[in-house]
């Protein structure tokens, strides 16, 4: 199976950005997928977007348009997802997953890591 490993979380400042990352170990990314989601406790997960295999297609939810973006090094086998402007309510752990069709819904992949906490409070 697919591994992936996010990591960058942490906790920032209302305003401030952090950049996750999602590594694949065992296979590469260039043929698949790749997108990002949150939880926050006691909420269903909410996708935030996704990359295509190809990385011309990449597609952002409303919620996060103008402050995320999402690119991939395939070369370092790891798509990026760039938070700026960030806000409390972004608070959440942050999962990527990889999958074979370009959809932002959770039910559309099947290969997830472990996630990342990412907590904005001031």
């Amino acid at each position: 199976q697919l591994q992936l490993v996010e990591s960058g979380g942490g906790v920032v400042q209302p305003g401030g950005s952090l950049r996750l990352s999602c590594t694949a170990s065992g296979f590469t990314l260039n043929r698949y997928v790749i997108g990002w989601f949150r939880q926050i406790p006691g909420q269903d997960r909410e996708g935030l977007g996704y990359s295509s295999s190809s990385g011309d297609d990449t597609t952002l939810a409303h919620s996060v348009k103008g402050r995320f973006a999402i690119s991939r090094d395939n070369a370092k086998n790891t798509v990026y997802l760039q938070m700026n402007s960030l806000r409390p309510e972004d608070t959440a752990m942050y999962s990527c997953a990889a999958g074979n069709h370009p959809l932002i819904s959770a039910w559309a992949y099947e290969n997830w890591g472990q996630g990342t906490q990412v907590t904005v409070s001031s």
